[in-house]
């Protein structure tokens, strides 16, 4: 059975810590919990010129799925902690979740806070199979970048979700991480610091979202607790509600959740991403009902008009 990724901030702190101490680059390494039939590590190359390896988890199928699930992670960003959630995929979705450029396994060494310059390095998960299609999430701080990549790439996403999306704002949880870590910035793992340099410098930055997320045709939904302690459901609802979108964005509140919404059971957020999917309608043909016809009152046999009487002659 698989063992559970750490939760909460004690225990992901502690799992930077001790994978810092150790060298290792996955926190929680998916070889020992889930064969490769399962969920893969896979890697690729960053757009926009970088050139940097990028690492990723991917759920292997035979042939492509009709959908294809990316997931952009937040701050750190480790893709290792979708795991359960990647098991719980049906055969016929497929996911990549991805460490995104700077953390884990993934180039450069050096933290980039810029997140256009991450939209761009990601956007070759994009690439789908002929027919398939694409559900875009971003997680936390993953949220602005992702719509970023949306905006970026028109035509390739289908659909965007923004998961406990953070935007500039910080609950009372993250807002304790960021002081401590801001104090400690050069002793803390390259992870947790890079973490800590991206959150604080966002908020300039949403000017770029904002306007992205303005310009989008596509459905947008927002899924977010209400306990969350990040990332505040009320900035997310002010957001969705101020923002000028081209449609309504479909804002989605998860009672009692917290902001590690794949840190729960996993069949309830795969069930929660797969009403963001349109389900196919299915079509009944039924014969156009004709118009009854009235045949026209018989005035002779067989419904003929009767002849005029002949005239008599006069001798």
């Amino acid at each position: 059975m698989p063992r559970k990724r750490p939760k909460g901030v004690l225990a992901m702190g502690w799992a930077c810590i001790e994978c810092a101490a150790t060298g290792r680059t996955e926190h929680a390494p998916t070889s020992a919990d889930y064969p490769d039939s399962v969920i893969r590590r896979t890697s690729f190359y960053a757009g926009g010129g970088h050139g940097w390896k990028i690492s990723a988890l991917e759920t292997p199928r035979e042939s492509p799925a009709p959908w294809k699930i990316v997931v952009i992670t937040g701050a750190p960003s480790w893709a290792e902690y979708w795991a359960e959630t990647m098991a719980e995929l049906p055969q016929d979705r497929e996911m990549v979740v991805v460490d995104r450029p700077g953390y884990a396994a993934s180039e450069p060494a050096h933290a980039v806070t810029d997140i256009r310059t991450q939209a761009e390095a990601l956007a070759p998960l994009l690439r789908t199979a002929p027919g398939q299609k694409l559900l875009l999430v971003g997680q936390s701080y993953g949220a602005a970048i992702a719509t970023l990549m949306a905006d970026n790439n028109p035509g390739r996403v289908d659909g965007l979700v923004l998961l406990s999306g953070f935007f500039g704002e910080t609950g009372p949880t993250a807002r304790w991480l960021l002081d401590t870590g801001a104090k400690a910035l050069k002793v803390i793992p390259k992870d947790l610091r890079h973490a800590v340099m991206e959150a604080s410098g966002q908020r300039p930055q949403l000017v770029h979202a904002k306007r992205a997320l303005e310009r989008l045709k596509i459905p947008v939904h927002m899924i977010h607790g209400d306990k969350d302690d990040f990332a505040p459901i009320e900035v997310a609802e002010r957001l969705a509600r101020e923002v000028k979108t081209r449609r309504p964005i479909n804002f989605v509140r998860t009672p009692g959740a917290n902001h590690f919404l794949n840190d729960g059971p996993a069949e309830q957020l795969v069930a929660a991403l797969e009403s963001c999917i349109p389900q196919k309608k299915t079509w009944t043909f039924r014969l156009p009902k004709l118009p009854q016809l009235r045949m026209p009152r018989p005035q002779g046999g067989f419904g003929l008009p009767q002849a005029a009487p002949a005239r008599q002659q006069v001798a």
